[in-house]
């Protein structure tokens, strides 16, 4: 298996990349000409592209959704994090709900497709090593959701865990987000299987592996307190990583 993930590897890292800078003059002149909206059409035809692309190293994308997302509300995603490969299946799957994530600054710039998308399509990047700058950037984020009844994606671990195992969940920033949208709701998700498209390092990749991503019950934000809030939606998404 292994060494066919030799072989497999760089067609899927070639054609991820490429996939990328193709869509980017795309998002460009879509954004540029008609505006945020013709821009998150091409956003989720670009990660379309990405998910099936995962197909060349053998890796489906699952989601399991038992219950009724509310509509015409912000929503707020809270999920696991185990690889980059956990957003093109968020992005396209939730589509709906007109995804944004909230990511670090250094995203910002210098990644075909992705800086593009994070700086101009709604989503909020956050300084780690300046606090100041990441409460003003997520309220400013928090508000914007609000306004337009998009949803926010947060991964509360802050950075991915390599070998599945959940790390702790920092609570600031989603507090912040829960803060400004108290009508909206909290949807936990959780991922599996992403972290070993990984398992061998950045090269080469592991290959077919299932990645399921599970909805739970939507929580409403001002039903319960907030500690008590997050508390619930770190066990629900924890208690089902496999």
């Amino acid at each position: 298996m292994k060494v066919l993930s030799y072989i497999l590897s760089p067609i899927f890292v070639l054609t991820f990349t490429l996939l990328l800078i193709i869509f980017h003059p795309f998002q460009w002149l879509s954004f540029t000409l008609f505006g945020i909206k013709a821009h998150s059409k091409v956003v989720n035809a670009l990660n379309y592209t990405l998910v099936k692309s995962m197909l060349l190293i053998g890796v489906t994308v699952r989601v399991i959704n038992k219950h009724k997302i509310p509509e015409n509300t912000p929503i707020i995603f809270v999920s696991n994090h185990q690889s980059i490969s956990d957003i093109p299946p968020i992005g396209w799957y939730f589509r709906k709900y007109n995804p944004k994530f909230v990511s670090k600054i250094e995203l910002g710039k210098g990644v075909p497709s992705v800086s593009f998308n994070l700086k101009n399509g709604g989503a909020a990047l956050i300084d780690r090593k300046d606090s100041k700058q990441s409460i003003s950037e997520l309220i400013n984020f928090s508000k914007r959701i609000n306004k337009n009844k998009w949803s926010a994606v947060i991964f509360p671990e802050g950075t991915r865990s390599r070998n599945g195992v959940p790390k702790n969940f920092a609570k600031n920033g989603l507090k912040v987000i829960a803060k400004f949208n108290k009508e909206g709701y909290i949807v936990p998700l959780t991922i599996n299987n992403s972290w070993k498209i990984f398992k061998y390092g950045k090269f080469p990749l592991g290959i077919g592996n299932p990645i399921t991503i599970t909805t739970h019950q939507p929580i409403k934000i001002d039903s319960l307190p907030i500690d008590e809030l997050l508390e619930k939606t770190e066990s629900v998404i924890k208690e089902h990583i496999k």
